[in-house]
């Protein structure tokens, strides 16, 4: 699905998503990614939500977002809930829902000028 919105803010956008890859600005990209405004992780190391662990939130953490969107692949997964207890102990909202949802809900959140990061799983 291609997403239109275009207002400028930021340098990274979300342009699109398949079920095999999440475009940001000209680039389709088919493995998990980090994303907000002003700041592209290109290599995060889970490629799953089962793979996924603590450490791997540090990337996140330094980006310092007021809300983080987990994208957990074409299916909405819920990580295990002790995973999440260093966004609360940090006051950082974090959503979880599928890449499709998250890859739209980045796109209008970004829009409105809001400290987003989005962490998407391109695999279930």
């Amino acid at each position: 699905m291609e997403l239109n919105l275009d207002i400028g803010e930021g340098h990274y956008q979300i342009r699109g998503y398949g079920a095999d890859y999440i475009q940001i600005n000209h680039e389709k990209i088919d493995h998990s990614v980090i994303v907000a405004p002003d700041q592209l992780i290109y290599t995060w190391p889970p490629q799953s939500l089962a793979e996924l662990n603590s450490s791997h939130f540090e990337p996140i953490l330094n980006l310092h977002p007021a809300i983080v969107l987990l994208g957990t692949g074409k299916k909405l997964s819920f990580p295990n809930p002790a995973l999440l207890s260093e966004f609360y102990l940090h006051r950082i909202g974090i959503e979880i829902m599928d890449t499709a949802a998250a890859c739209r809900t980045y796109t209008v959140l970004m829009a409105e000028g809001r400290r987003v990061v989005a962490a998407l799983f391109i695999k279930a």
